[in-house]
């Protein structure tokens, strides 16, 4: 898994990393298949009340590319629902990935006779 912590108008510090690693372990746990994951933190500077912290991850997985962003005032607040929001869409990735067909009762019956 190649994993890509980028800062964009912010310099990523190893706290920042880590906390980003904390909450990435609980997306790797749900689906182990994760081929890369880059995520982009920025702050956008557009008048002193309206400061906006962003996170972005795109995850790329076998056959599907998950991409989520939120923004918030704060940037912990923003990656916690952020790590929300991409363990949502990982599960329903892999809840769709799984068979859920069963055999008709009909063939089942035939099968015992």
């Amino acid at each position: 898994m190649n994993l890509t912590i980028s800062g964009h108008h912010l310099d990523v510090t190893p706290a920042l990393r880590e906390y980003v690693l904390t909450k990435l372990d609980r997306v790797t746990r749900h689906f182990d298949q994760v081929v890369d994951i880059s995520v982009l933190l920025t702050v956008e500077k557009l008048k002193e009340k309206e400061r906006r912290q962003k996170a972005e991850v795109t995850l790329h997985v076998k056959g599907k590319e998950i991409f989520v962003e939120q923004a918030s005032e704060d940037l912990y607040a923003a990656i916690d629902q952020l790590m929300d929001k991409l363990d949502r869409q990982v599960c329903r990735h892999k809840d769709r990935l799984q068979d859920h067909k069963h055999p008709a009762v009909k063939r089942l019956d035939a099968d015992l006779v």
